[in-house]
């Protein structure tokens, strides 16, 4: 089959038991996103909300909460897709194996977008930015903002469909400093594939035309955040998935129109000129704060017949952008490692935000002739994966050889953590990498995409049992004195605010010192918090601490560290400092006067009573 539009797609799921009605007016301030995330917290079903407030269309969001519901939606292609990806990351495998990819390739084949040349369903009517609805998912939200929107750009020099970019950027549309229907603001890292486009713009002095879809098949969303292989186009991609071509023409003004769109807006980016954009709750579990950028003067809003709004709801992980991780996940399986030489396996962690935490293994052959007891190509393999597209964004890297272990499992986050701490030399096996980019959404760092990164690599025998429980003798000094096992081998310990980063280096260098005779006996890792008992309680909550709050050369002590020919180690176990500092941004906090209304809906009568 293949939807055709947005409205086939719900229909389907809503005749299929996946899909609810909200018939109650709800409010695009707060209770939407606070709807969506309680229904996701149960593993409900797609919302489609008919009545909002302030706003004549009615929204679905929820499409990709569940990996059930994801495979089922594109229950005739995947198996299809994931061949297609195969080919593209090894051509050779046609060659060996014509017969297995012949569905496949006819697939891919008839995934060409087609050019419309008929009216489409998308020009029904035009309106106004103001009228679309104004979903503020969070209190502190500069205002309201598109959440699942299919930004399109082409490159100026090279026009045309096939060399285009579909990506999936926030969009802020009301609030700050924006005139009203007449501009909004996009938020976007430079080595995106629009950042690029922007760039080659700005250097002829050119405005770059953008256009952000809405709606449409869900194979086009999906397509606007895969992370494919260079060259292969994301329409064409959303064509196969959807398996539906992607119709699209030009308007009157040169835009490019997805066809089966349910809105498209449509305007220009001019060179250099930028507005306050944010603050927006992401999904690392933080407030993106207020920075300048670039600033988009509407043209148009089209939008067809009867159209659906989408949205989602993005904040600490777990959310429906882990479910698309996911379903990407399925799609890929091993791609990404076909990539990087050596490269067995990479996860980002989820619970830690995805980008501040990265798990990888890869193999030792340097030396086949003798065996491994340091890490070597897994050096290599890490430097190269921290310079790879979205994985560049990492923070810490663990790493490990899959020699050790063949049946080391990334997804399994206390088991790799074991693995590491089992095998690695704390005074050899650190590798910084200090001043450089971080992710734009991470304030752990010094400045707005500055920070560091470390690796923590390790390969070789086992070289030590972790400690499973606090060891009875064990008398750590104040102030850090509160203490938790968190998993093996790793300590939580609270018991003091952190001040500035010039008073603690001298405290923390003292408290190191007090422990270099203490016999710390299977302790690897001791994590600084404000709550240790919290940050200790579940894997969740220590990783999304640990690695959200910390900036590794700042906040990387050791017992018993030194300084060798520009090598930073230890001979005990190593500290990371994860307290909240002054100038990290904002948890989110829900509204409770909101979560209370929201409760209405579940008793009995309500919409969405027996799911929440």
């Amino acid at each position: 089959m293949g939807y055709s539009s947005l409205a086939a797609c719900v229909a389907d799921l809503e005749k299929n038991g996946h899909l609810i009605r909200i018939k109650e007016e709800v409010d695009p301030y707060l209770e939407m996103a606070a709807i969506h995330m309680r229904v996701f917290d149960a593993e409900g079903p797609a919302l489609f909300f008919e009545n909002i407030k302030g706003s004549e269309f009615p929204a679905v969001s929820n499409l990709f909460g569940t990996l059930d519901r994801s495979k089922f939606m594109f229950r005739d292609t995947l198996d299809h897709i994931k061949k297609l990806v195969d080919v593209k990351m090894d051509p050779t495998a046609v060659l060996k194996n014509p017969f297995k990819y012949i569905g496949s390739s006819a697939v891919a084949l008839g995934a060409l977008p087609w050019k419309k040349k008929s009216n489409a369903p998308i020009l029904y009517g035009k309106t106004q930015i103001s009228k679309l609805p104004q979903i503020v998912n969070w209190p502190m939200d500069g205002g309201a903002f598109v959440t699942m929107p299919q930004v399109y750009t082409e490159d100026i020099s090279s026009p045309g469909i096939m060399k285009a970019n579909l990506g999936m950027y926030r969009i802020q549309i009301s609030g700050n400093e924006y005139i009203k229907d007449e501009e909004i603001g996009l938020h976007y890292q430079l080595h995106r594939g629009i950042g690029i486009h922007q760039m080659k713009a700005n250097e002829l002095g050119r405005p770059l035309k953008v256009s952000i879809f809405v709606g449409g098949p869900p194979s086009h969303p999906l397509s606007a955040v895969m992370p494919l292989p260079e060259g292969l186009s994301e329409m064409i991609f959303a064509g196969a998935l959807g398996n539906r071509r992607f119709r699209y023409f030009y308007d009157e003004e040169g835009f490019c129109i997805s066809a089966d769109a349910d809105f498209v807006i449509t305007g220009t980016v001019y060179p250099n000129e930028t507005k306050p954009e944010g603050p927006f709750g992401d999904h690392i579990g933080y407030y993106s704060l207020t920075h300048p950028f670039p600033l988009m003067k509407v043209h148009n809003v089209y939008h067809k017949k009867d159209p659906i709004w989408s949205f989602t709801v993005v904040g600490r992980p777990p959310q429906e952008d882990t479910s698309f991780g996911n379903l990407i996940h399925e799609i890929t399986g091993a791609a990404i490692p076909k990539e990087i030489n050596g490269l067995q396996a990479v996860h980002a962690v989820d619970a830690a935000g995805v980008h501040p935490l990265l798990f990888a293994i890869g193999r030792e052959s340097y030396t086949p002739y003798h065996k491994v007891d340091r890490p070597q190509e897994i050096l290599t393999i890490a430097s190269q994966a921290l310079g790879k597209n979205q994985l560049s964004l990492a923070k810490y890297l663990f790493i490990g050889a899959i020699e050790d272990n063949p049946a080391l499992d990334i997804h399994d986050v206390a088991g790799f953590f074991t693995h590491i701490l089992e095998r690695i030399d704390l005074s050899r096996d650190l590798h910084f990498h200090t001043n450089t980019t971080i992710d734009t959404l991470d304030y752990s760092g010094d400045g707005l995409n500055a920070g560091s990164k470390v690796v923590f690599a390790a390969a070789g025998s086992k070289k030590r049992m972790l400690a499973t429980e606090i060891p009875n003798d064990l008398d750590i000094p104040r102030p850090f004195n509160q203490v938790k096992m968190a998993l093996p081998g790793i300590l939580v310990v609270d018991g003091a605010d952190f001040s500035s980063y010039e008073q603690e280096e001298i405290i923390l260098d003292n408290w190191c010192n007090a422990m270099r005779e203490i016999n710390f006996n299977g302790i690897q890792l001791i994590v600084l918090a404000d709550d240790a008992a919290y940050t200790a309680e579940n894997i969740n909550n220590f990783v999304w601490v640990t690695f959200t709050r910390s900036n590794p050369a700042y906040d990387i002590y050791g017992v018993n560290s030194f300084t060798k020919y520009k090598h930073w180690g230890c001979r005990g176990p190593v500290i990371i400092d994860a307290r909240r500092k002054p100038h990290h941004a904002p948890d989110l906090i829900k509204d409770e006067v909101v979560e209370r209304r929201v409760d209405r809906l579940g008793t009995k009568g309500g919409s969405l009573y027996g799911i929440i």
